[in-house]
Order: C-alpha cells, then structure tokens, then sequence
C-alpha cells in the first residue's frame, strides 16, 4: 500500500495471456461465523507508525471483527475507522495480512468489497506483499501489488473520490534521486464504488499482471491496470521481482500521502460517525500449473501443492 498513486506510465507491450476460465478454488474466506480465524488465516497488526505513509491512524486489533453488513446482510469481515485518540494517534482504524499464514505465485484472486465514504481523509485498500518482507527484502524490493486503493487527492480534487481508484505495482530499490521503479493507473469508474459491493479481481500469471473490477457483472471488462513480468531480467525490471509467492493484506487507513492529508484537522470522513470497510470474501484460484504455488501455515507446518 504504498503512497504513490500517479505513478510514471510506461509504455508496456503487453502479450497474449492464457485462458482464465479454467481455474479452480484453493483457498477462501467468506468470513461466516462470529469470528476471525487468527489461527490459520490472518494475522491482525498492531501499530502507529504510519505506514511510512505519514498515516494518521493507529491500528488495533479492536477494530477488526467479523459482522453483518446492515444492508445486504452479509457476514462480512468488518475493519472500521473511527475518530478517537489511542496513545499517540488521534483515530483508530485496522490492518490485517496472510503472511506466515497464506503465500502463493500466480493464480486468480477476487474480494468483494464494499468501501467506506472516503473523503475527506480514508484510505481502503486490497493489496499484496512479496514473502520476503521485511526480512530479507526491504519495501520496495519485495515486490508490491495493489489491486484496489480509492481516496487519493485526484478524486477529492476532482469531486469524483467514489469513483476515482487504481491498481498500481512498485518493485527494485531506491535510486540517489530517490525514486523507485512503480507502474500505477488511475481510472474514474461511471458509478460509485462507495455505495455498494464490488468485485475486485487480480489475475497473474507468469507474463502479466492484471486487475478487474466486477468481472461477475461484466464478465467481457478490460483490465483497468494491466503490466507484462516477462522479458529482460534487470535490477529495474519487474521480471526480477513478480515471480516468487506473495501475501495478501487489507486495511483502512486515515490521512498520509495518497489522499495527502497530514493534519488531523483536514480529515473529515469521521466527523460525525465511524467508516466501515466490509469485506464479503476473498478468494484464491490456480490451474494447477507446474511455476504455480501456494503455502498454507497451520500450528507452525507448512503444506505446498
């Protein structure tokens, strides 16, 4: 979830990719029941730094639970944001991640979502690390994909912040300049994404990187961000850092550079009540190929296909 969403637009020759209609489930969570399964699946983090963002929230275990979506009601993970002060922060807010628990390379894999209002201030966001971080790959050299992240500046500017999201990647390392290779693209949907559920789909495999969004609906949709991993391997290239097993992460976060709001005072979103991001579900499907992967983590063994 980096903070960067107007990313340097490359001029990327994408291929051929195979056929997506034959993958099969291998992992979910639909999120019944009353409770996160913290012992198989996920892992809640517990901090303030901001992300390295300049994020204004502090993330706690107790603002994430699985509940009922008012609406609809689905049994929903629930992470919400709310306007409170915890030790050093002035909101309350919630991250939770699959590593040490789920990894896998290449495959299919879709949430269905329904994001909080989020402007002035919320940052939701469906992503994904490399395996090796932080330990043996520092960000951004472990590789970054996120398939979903709305409230940047350019919405809140553009009066369009229920419609404005991106996909984007970040990989390599920091130059003396201080940049970094990343590939992001902005799109402003025709209807809101803040309103109800939407399907996020990513799809990768060994030549491509591609993200949809409500492939149920619209099973024909073109990619909103597309990105080929193949070609010449090369410290800048994305080929050297898309091909190894990755973990999955959501969050909502409050402030930092993507909607560029540093002051607690500039956050409106939470002004009169709480924000809740609801996730229905997330899933995981491959083909079964032989360069695919997948690692489950149960009571410290680890099982691969």
């Amino acid at each position: 979830m980096a903070s960067i969403v107007m990313l340097t637009a490359h001029s990327f020759a994408v291929q051929a990719v195979d056929n997506d209609s034959i993958y099969k489930l291998v992992w979910q969570d639909t999120f019944d029941g009353n409770k996160l399964d913290e012992s198989t699946k996920w892992s809640i983090v517990k901090d303030g730094n901001g992300g390295g963002n300049k994020e204004l929230q502090y993330y706690h275990s107790k603002n994430i639970k699985v509940g009922k979506e008012p609406v609809t009601g689905e049994s929903c993970l629930v992470i919400t944001a709310k306007k409170e002060k915890y030790k050093s922060r002035e909101f309350t807010s919630g991250r939770l991640t699959t590593q040490h628990k789920l990894s896998f390379k290449y495959g299919k894999v879709e949430a269905r979502i329904k994001s909080p209002k989020t402007a002035n201030g919320l940052w939701p966001a469906f992503w994904m690390l490399g395996i090796d971080y932080p330990k043996k790959a520092v960000w951004p050299k472990c590789g970054e994909i996120d398939i979903m992240e709305m409230g940047n500046r350019t919405g809140i500017n553009e009066g369009t912040q229920d419609r404005f999201f991106n996909g984007a990647c970040h990989w390599g390392k920091y130059n003396n300049s201080g940049s970094y290779p990343n590939y992001g693209k902005s799109t402003t949907n025709p209807y809101s994404l803040q309103e109800n559920f939407h399907l996020y789909t990513l799809i990768w495999n060994k030549n491509t990187i591609r993200m949809y969004l409500d492939l149920d609906r619209n099973p024909l949709a073109s990619p909103y961000f597309e990105m080929p991993i193949n070609g010449e391997d090369s410290e800048d290239s994305p080929v050297r850092y898309f091909h190894k097993p990755f973990f999955i992460l959501f969050n909502l976060a409050v402030g930092g550079h993507f909607p560029d709001i540093k002051n607690v005072h500039e956050v409106t979103a939470l002004d009169n009540e709480a924000a809740n991001m609801y996730v229905d579900f997330i899933k995981v499907y491959q083909k079964g190929d032989a360069d695919e992967e997948i690692s489950f983590y149960s009571n410290k063994r680890k099982y691969q296909n």
